[in-house]
């Protein structure tokens, strides 16, 4: 049977987004000369009308062909109207219209058709709904009028015209504007003032009323209190018209492009789709903090299979220190199915992937990728986050949320924005209807004595420089400090932009600790919550947790730390093949050789995970001075994965100290014959050889 994909398009709000911005590296700016030729006509002359500015700046940061073949082909689906059919309405009406201009507009200049004035309006506008043209009139140079109408949702007016006209009556159409030329350029017999507008315009009245008002305003309805020229005619000649082709395309796909061509497959390259997405740092009670994210995606795919529906996420984040490290990262496959009953549920819903994961105390850039295996879409959410030191006073970024669950069966479980034994449900958006009540969860971390008797904390709501809503309770009214949650009723906020602010104060009502979260109430009558995906994991007190916490410490390689946290999980989970690597990589970066071998050495009876401590095991036995048992070790290695630079060289350092010098030299040798830019070791072999 044939498989059908199903796509379901996710209701957007249309609010202020609070999702994260991405940055992009610094690219080494090129021209388009520098292009290929089949690539510089692309952007010069395909699509030069219709690219937005940003788009171009992109496109010159990329370094191969490969890489604009696949900006090509996401800069026309980023347009494409029906993005679940074969053809691409968008690009084929945009191609229809620069063959037009080609073949119309270009027979009166040097120039093709789709250089010209003419020419360029048609790509960006299409067809006129009307045309006027005054091309053998006794008084006024050949002029030509185009009329648009209904085009209100790309930003322009409801209704307005487009001139041209004949510069001195030869040559090709210009465009016309009423602040550069004025009526006066279109009359053949004016012999005022050039710069006498209300003389101009009363003359081309006398034969032609309606050009004499097009003439000083090309838009319709536009009021006038006088007979100067229409600013707003140019404002909508300079930028208004030029932008329509990129008005409604989210950019961010390009931004996106150019940060992860090196990450993602090239099938997922050109399939990017918008997102909205929170992240926050939050301590449990054992003392681990825990970044939370959730992660809204534009529209999930599902692949249709005898009455099934199949899908298959896949979430990839990394964390980097402001050194650049990477301190840490995961990928996690989320499988997903569901019947047709389910399908129907969630149909209009917007789909969000929580989750989370720990992290030690520092600043760091989190990225988030997400993947849908079955439609090869990506996204992705960047932010940067500051896990505070464990011994600061310090209050974490406040979390503000539509709904709070105090009833949530995975108590004593890790899982996204479930805080407190409360599952709260926060929207990317911040977004809230005036009957919502607002849900509030925040840390106060190493609370000073005084503040922990006499402090308060207080909630202060604004709408501009308005103060609309205040109001404070004193700390030790809070039960689960330093946790603190609080229930905020919206009641009788008209819809607008708001600013929540709390405040820690002491007993002098002295401000010592803030922070503020924008939201908005919306106008709409009901507002598109999500169906979550939020998968629980094990307690803070789960060996895991110690691996993945002593893993970030080793990639910052601060080994003294990350040993006894490695150490423990291994001791919680001694046969775990992982848990135990991970302790060896931190016994061996201690120069505890003889513990690498304790640990390693009963994973050699299981043949599956045998091979992947062999190097360890050569590595040690060599720092140890047992040569011959390193040998074996790494020739086993050898066997299993192949040839190995670092390796071969470990083999011939070995057989050397052994004085099993041509055993060393066939080693190197080899290693030579695979990575001939070895200097150093060039010489050794070659002294050694000499010697011979």
């Amino acid at each position: 049977m044939r498989m059908k994909k199903l796509c379901f398009i996710l209701i957007l709000a249309s609010l202020a987004s609070l999702a994260i911005a991405p940055t992009v590296a610094a690219q080494k700016k090129k021209s388009p000369a520098d292009l290929p030729p089949e690539y510089r006509k692309w952007l010069e002359e395909d699509v030069v009308y219709i690219i937005s500015k940003r788009e171009r700046e992109v496109f010159l940061q990329l370094e191969s062909d490969r890489e604009r073949a696949i900006f090509v082909e996401a800069f026309w689906k980023q347009r494409d109207p029906t993005p679940g059919t074969t053809e691409n309405e968008y690009r084929t009406e945009h191609f229809r219209r620069v063959a037009y201009t080609n073949q119309w507009f270009g027979r009166e200049s040097p120039l093709p058709g789709w250089k010209t004035d003419m020419g360029r309006v048609y790509i960006q506008l299409g067809e006129p709904k009307s045309v006027e043209k005054y091309e053998n009139e006794p008084e006024i140079y050949p002029t030509v009028v185009w009329f648009f109408d209904g085009m209100s949702e790309v930003g322009l007016p409801n209704a307005f015209n487009v001139m041209f006209f004949k510069r001195g009556g030869m040559g090709e159409y210009e465009l016309y504007s009423p602040v550069r030329h004025g009526p006066q350029s279109l009359l053949i017999h004016y012999a005022g003032d050039i710069t006498n507008y209300e003389t101009a315009y009363y003359k081309l009245a006398e034969t032609h009323p309606p050009l004499a008002d097009i003439s000083i305003s090309l838009i319709q309805g536009e009021a006038h209190y006088s007979l100067q020229p229409s600013l707003a005619s140019q404002v909508l000649l300079d930028s208004r018209i030029p932008s329509v082709p990129y008005e409604r395309v989210k950019t961010a796909y390009a931004e996106k492009l150019l940060k992860y061509k090196d990450v993602i497959e090239v099938e997922y390259s050109a399939n990017y789709i918008d997102n909205q997405a929170v992240m926050a740092v939050f301590r449990d009670p054992t003392g681990l903090s825990f970044v939370h994210y959730a992660l809204e995606p534009q529209r999930l795919s599902f692949e249709e299979y005898q009455g099934r529906f199949h899908s298959e996420i896949e979430i990839s984040g990394r964390a980097q220190d402001e050194q650049g490290t990477t301190v840490h990262q995961f990928t996690r496959s989320v499988p997903i199915n569901m019947d047709a009953d389910q399908i129907g549920r969630i149909r209009a819903k917007l789909f969000s992937f929580q989750d989370l994961f720990p992290l030690l105390p520092g600043r760091y850039k989190v990225d988030i990728l997400f993947k849908n295996k079955i439609s090869q879409e990506f996204t992705s959410a960047e932010a940067t986050v500051l896990i505070p030191d464990p011994k600061a006073f310090a209050m974490s970024p406040p979390l503000v949320a539509n709904k709070a669950d105090p009833d949530s069966k995975f108590k004593g479980a890790n899982k996204a924005f479930l805080l407190g034994d409360v599952q709260f449900v926060p929207s990317p958006r911040n977004d809230f209807l005036p009957s919502d009540n607002m849900y509030i969860y925040f840390e106060l971390h190493n609370l000073p004595p005084d503040l922990r008797e006499g402090g308060a904390a207080s909630y202060t709501i604004t709408s501009g420089s308005q103060n609309v809503r205040s109001t404070s309770r004193p700390l030790q009214e809070y039960a689960q400090l330093p946790s603190l949650s609080e229930e905020i009723s919206l009641a009788n906020l008209q819809p607008a932009y708001y600013e929540l602010k709390i405040s820690v104060l002491d007993r002098a009502q002295k401000e010592r600790l803030s922070a503020s979260v924008p939201f908005i109430i919306s106008p709409v009558a009901s507002l598109p919550r999500p169906w979550v995906l939020s998968l629980p994991q094990p307690p803070s007190n789960d060996p895991s947790f110690a691996n993945i916490l002593g893993n970030q410490y080793l990639n910052k390689k601060d080994f003294a730390r990350a040993r006894p946290l490695l150490e423990a999980a291994y001791r919680r989970a001694p046969t775990s093949e992982r848990y135990a690597l991970d302790y060896c990589q931190a016994l061996s970066a201690t120069k505890d050789y003889q513990g690498v071998k304790e640990v390693a050495f009963p994973f050699l009876r299981d043949e599956q995970a045998k091979p992947n401590f062999l190097q360890l095991l050569g590595q040690s036995s060599e720092a140890l001075g047992e040569y011959g048992q390193a040998i074996s070790y790494y020739q086993d290695y050898l066997s299993h994965f192949g040839t190995n630079i670092v390796v071969l060289n470990a083999v011939g350092e070995c057989h050397f100290r052994l004085g099993n010098i041509a055993e060393a030299l066939l080693a190197w040798d080899k290693s030579l014959e695979l990575e001939p830019k070895q200097e150093k070791l060039r010489e050794r072999v070659r002294g050694l050889k000499e010697k011979k």
